[in-house]
């Protein structure tokens, strides 16, 4: 796992409670979690490279690790590993932190995000989907030390999508743990990074109402994709993720 250190978050905000929260002190996933596995439809809708597997997910020492790997599996050239809550656990407003060690490299994308539950019902865009964080790799254009927090929906038929950046003073997200958050109400969507708000949206308007229900959270390491990019000479194999934990508050 290599250093703790980091910035950290508490287990209590006034005003709050904790409704749900995965430490990932055991040897195996909790229940609340359920592999997603194979190549999607069309890379997952990104053209992405890997294949998803359970073995590229373990937990040690008290933190999940989600590792990308150059291995061929399955007639694709990358492995790596995508775990869901859908139908497990879901929900509706609230503070979500997410303390997290991330990759690094050209073509590689990791993820904590969410979608919402009808996704299976009404399809993609229109269930709505909350990126928390997401990077995508590669230190010769100074991406490693930027994420992006991103809500993608349904705008009347149309396609819609608003996003911001958060880029590091010094260091990249590899470096140490952060702390990626989102605080969503009635109102809006705040993003931010080690309690540093960088990105916000207005969440009132009817054109929006997929952000008023359920979302089920989603943590991958993507490899290529439209995004990011493929792999190249410069990205070093394997990558690793590590979640140190996932926790949900909602108002007392």
């Amino acid at each position: 796992i290599g250093s703790e250190a980091g910035y950290t978050t508490p287990e209590h905000y006034n005003g709050f409670q904790l409704v749900w929260q995965d430490e990932f002190e055991n040897d195996v996933l909790s229940s609340a979690w359920s592999h997603e596995i194979g190549t999607g439809d069309n890379g997952w809708g990104n053209n992405e490279l890997q294949y998803y597997r359970r073995e590229n997910t373990e937990l040690m020492d008290g933190f999940l690790v989600i590792e990308a790997r150059k291995e061929n599996f399955g007639e694709r050239e990358y492995t790596s590993s995508r775990i869901v809550t859908q139908g497990k656990q879901s929900f509706q407003y609230g503070r979500i932190d997410i303390r997290a060690k991330l990759p690094q490299g050209q073509g590689i994308w990791p993820a904590l995000w969410m979608l919402g539950s009808n996704f299976n019902q009404v399809g993609w865009p229109a269930c709505g989907e909350i990126d928390i964080m997401e990077m995508v790799g590669g230190n010769a254009n100074g991406r490693d030390n930027t994420v992006h927090g991103t809500v993608h929906w349904d705008n009347n038929g149309e396609y819609a999508s608003y996003t911001g950046s958060y880029t590091l003073n010094v260091g990249k997200f590899s470096d140490e743990f952060h702390v990626f958050s989102i605080i969503w109400d009635q109102q809006s969507i705040r993003w931010l990074v080690d309690d540093q708000q960088f990105h916000t949206i207005d969440i009132t308007p009817a054109a929006l109402s997929e952000f008023h229900q359920e979302y089920f959270l989603i943590f991958n390491v993507a490899v290529g994709g439209n995004w990011p990019g493929s792999p190249d000479s410069s990205t070093a194999f394997p990558q690793r993720m590590i979640v140190d934990y996932v926790r949900v508050f909602q108002p007392e």
